[in-house]
């Protein structure tokens, strides 16, 4: 059984109202900057068997990419769910995203990276923001293994790929901000950016990766979560 969970116009037509509501000089209300394009993918496998652990993936298009070889290595040892989205931290709906996720579920593991989207959020923005999702996930899935997953390089586009576009520098930012409290909180980090930060060779568009390389990524994200499924408590 699979269940395909659609809230992209419900979403949508939040953040409409939020964006169009008058603002006053003295609003304290949360900002929210969208792009061009704002997006949400929601899915939840096998919704009604509790036999095996559930896993989470949060993420954007580069988890979308990975998630698929992460779960065929996993095979058999867990049950999986996803929340894709192009909102980023600074995006108060990114938080209701998460929250409609994880008031409806019951996750066991919880692989999640914010980073590569929300580039009208400046890195104070991001700093603010990393602390709230940590006490989101903890507060909502209590008990849940996380594991962090930086982001990935951003490079030009083509021909070689072997330049790296400026907004490069802002995804090292983000990833030394998001270290400093994962280190805190003592969450395992899935360095996805070393993984491809000598592999131009893997970029599709500057952004998102070839086949070979979301395996090779898959890989690596499997062997996180294999990890923290092993260290859960018996009878999980």
């Amino acid at each position: 059984m699979k269940t395909n969970i659609a809230f992209h116009l419900l979403l949508a037509t939040a953040a409409t109202l939020v964006v169009t509501s008058p603002v006053r000089a003295d609003d304290t209300s949360p900002k929210i900057l969208c792009e061009r394009i704002e997006w949400c993918d929601m899915h939840v496998d096998e919704t009604g068997r509790t036999d095996l652990p559930r896993v989470l993936f949060i993420g954007d298009s580069i988890s979308a990419g990975y998630r698929g070889p992460a779960m065929e290595a996993l095979k058999g040892k867990a049950y999986f769910a996803f929340l894709c989205t192009s909102k980023a931290l600074g995006h108060p709906i990114y938080f209701e995203e998460i929250k409609l996720m994880l008031g409806q579920y019951k996750f066991d593991v919880i692989h999640f990276n914010v980073g590569m989207h929300g580039w009208d959020y400046t890195e104070d923005d991001y700093r603010a923001a990393f602390p709230k999702l940590i006490a989101l996930l903890k507060k909502k899935a209590p008990g849940a293994k996380l594991i962090w997953a930086t982001t990935t390089p951003y490079r030009t586009n083509g021909p070689k790929f072997d330049q790296f576009d400026p907004r490069n520098e802002r995804v090292k930012a983000r990833n030394r901000i998001a270290a400093e409290f994962v280190a805190r909180e003592n969450i395992p980090t899935d360095d996805l950016y070393a993984l491809e930060i000598d592999h131009p060779e893997h970029s599709a568009d500057g952004v998102h990766f070839k086949t070979e390389a979301k395996t090779t990524q898959g890989k690596q994200v499997a062997k996180f979560i294999g990890e923290a499924l092993a260290s859960l408590p018996s009878g999980k």
